[in-house]
């Protein structure tokens, strides 16, 4: 099959140039697509986002009234600056007291082991100052650690996405004030079907498009897939962007990320199922070549429909030829045609 179809491919590109034979002087556009490898569907399309690979939501540890937000969003900050600090008052009160306690427990503490030591204090006196000095030590050690925690520092070079609160609200420990992202790493966000979900196994390899490069393919790993949908049955998956470089890319850009599937099948092709037309009782397809040759009709065997409009072909075409696929049931055998937008051969792996 494959060598007839090379062949008769060769016969009609010799015969576009030949002078015998006179198409009908009718030249008219028409869309043209190009026939793919099918597989039972190779890829998949989703939406998606891109995001920074360091990320975080940072909040206090402790609670508070925010004092300051010296940063303004958008601006880049170094890892360690103070970005955020809460009212500390109440908390430097609070250290002062237990600093002050403990230093009196302390020094009775020293004075009951020394006795002890001399035999002048019974076990159970020491074991007391031991345990009190303790338990002193551990809350002082305390509130010196909240009171550093009012002062929120940046985890990484990067940016100021987001002042989540403003000064002068109160925040509950663990509450997420400010947002930061870096640029060291960039990811894409989307979810998956449960059908491509469960085809996981069969992923072979990843790309994306972004609004600032269109056409560009951008490599792409998978990282995270989560094994638990939401709601609305739909797989979150996260991945890498492997090569960056030659695109400009901002946190929240949209992207369109394909997913490529191994084949279910061999030799099996797909068009559009407007491509098709009867002769004889027989499906056809116009077969394009140029501008300059004429359409010629070839007969094909079809197998299935699916939903997204495409058919499957078992036999007549090869990957990388050309169809008329709009308003075939009007076009003539001899006609030629100009294509609508201009046609990639290339495209010959189930790209669409």
């Amino acid at each position: 099959m494959k060598h007839t179809i090379i062949l008769a491919i060769l016969l009609l590109l010799t015969s576009c140039g030949r002078s015998g034979g006179t198409p009908e002087a009718i030249v008219r556009t028409a869309k043209i697509d190009t026939v793919r490898l099918s597989g039972g569907g190779r890829l998949s399309v989703y939406p998606g986002k891109v995001r920074t690979g360091d990320e975080a939501s940072l909040a206090f540890r402790v609670a508070g009234t925010i004092a300051r937000l010296p940063y303004a969003e958008g601006a880049f900050v170094r890892k360690g600056t103070v970005i955020a600090e809460l009212d500390a008052r109440d908390y430097r009160v609070q250290l002062s007291a237990t600093e002050a306690e403990y230093n009196q427990t302390k020094a009775a503490s020293e004075r009951i082991v020394e006795l002890y030591r001399r035999g002048s204090a019974t076990k159970s006196d020491y074991e007391q100052a031991v345990y009190g000095l303790e338990q002193i030590a551990a809350k002082y050690d305390n509130h010196k650690n909240q009171l550093a925690d009012t002062r929120l520092k940046a985890l990484f070079d990067g940016y100021v996405r987001t002042k989540i609160h403003r000064e002068g609200e109160t925040v509950n420990a663990g509450m997420p004030v400010i947002t930061l992202v870096g640029n060291d790493e960039w990811q894409i966000e989307t979810n998956l079907s449960i059908r491509d979900y469960a085809r996981r196994h069969d992923f072979i390899g990843f790309d994306a498009e972004v609004l600032t490069r269109p056409g560009y393919a951008l490599p792409l790993e998978l990282i995270e897939l989560m094994p638990q949908g939401n709601a609305n049955q739909l797989y979150r998956a996260v991945f890498r962007i492997t090569d960056a470089r030659r695109v400009t890319l901002a946190a929240g850009m949209s992207a369109e990320v394909t997913i490529h599937f191994r084949p279910e099948q061999d030799e099996v092709y797909e068009i559009p199922v407007e491509a098709l037309f009867e002769r004889d009782g027989n499906p056809c397809v116009w077969l394009f070549v140029s501008a300059d040759c004429p359409l010629t009709a070839r007969p094909v065997r079809t197998g299935a429909l699916r939903s997204d409009g495409y058919i499957t072909i078992t036999g007549g075409l090869a990957a990388g030829e050309l169809v008329v696929v709009a308003g075939v049931h009007s076009i003539k055998e001899g006609m030629t045609v100009r294509p609508l937008l201009p046609v990639s051969k290339t495209n010959t792996g189930g790209l669409r």
